[in-house]
């Protein structure tokens, strides 16, 4: 009966320390799993941001193709113009746009078709910018006179 009891105190004393290691690899492995975590999260909150920030450039860019058919269609008159000099629009007033800019340029073609029709391409760049990261997206809209 002495002997199992002092076999038993020999194995703990054989086996301490074990649960030390062991500790430690499970906090090093957490610390890994916890140190991905944080990157992959840091990831996604940025490209949320370039998305957002890529979405505003667009609808800037849209706005200022929009306005430049304005001046190339005015409702006022039923002719047609084409402006040559390039535009710049700025939309530091404008609710969701703050931050961004459209630098629209529009290019007038006439090609020889039926009754001398009027093709315009007007070419629009949206670019917004918060804090260091800038980004820009260009539309391409192809209208004619009729």
């Amino acid at each position: 009966m002495f002997r199992k009891s002092s076999l038993n105190v020999n194995r703990l004393t054989q086996q301490k320390g074990s649960a030390l290691v062991l500790a430690i690899f499970i906090i090093v492995v957490m610390t890994l799993l916890g140190t991905a975590l944080v990157r992959m999260i840091s990831t996604n909150a940025e490209t949320i941001v370039y998305e957002v920030i890529g979405t505003r450039a667009y609808q800037a860019a849209q706005a200022g193709a929009q306005r430049k058919l304005r001046e190339i269609f005015p409702l006022s008159s039923a002719s047609s113009t084409c402006p040559v000099a390039p535009s710049t629009y700025s939309f530091v007033n404008t609710e969701g746009l703050k931050g961004c800019e459209a630098t629209v340029i529009v290019d007038c073609k006439l090609y020889q078709t039926v009754n001398n029709i009027t093709y315009y391409t007007v070419i629009s760049t949206g670019k917004c910018s918060v804090g260091e990261v800038l980004t820009s997206r260009t539309i391409e809209i192809d209208a004619r006179s009729l």
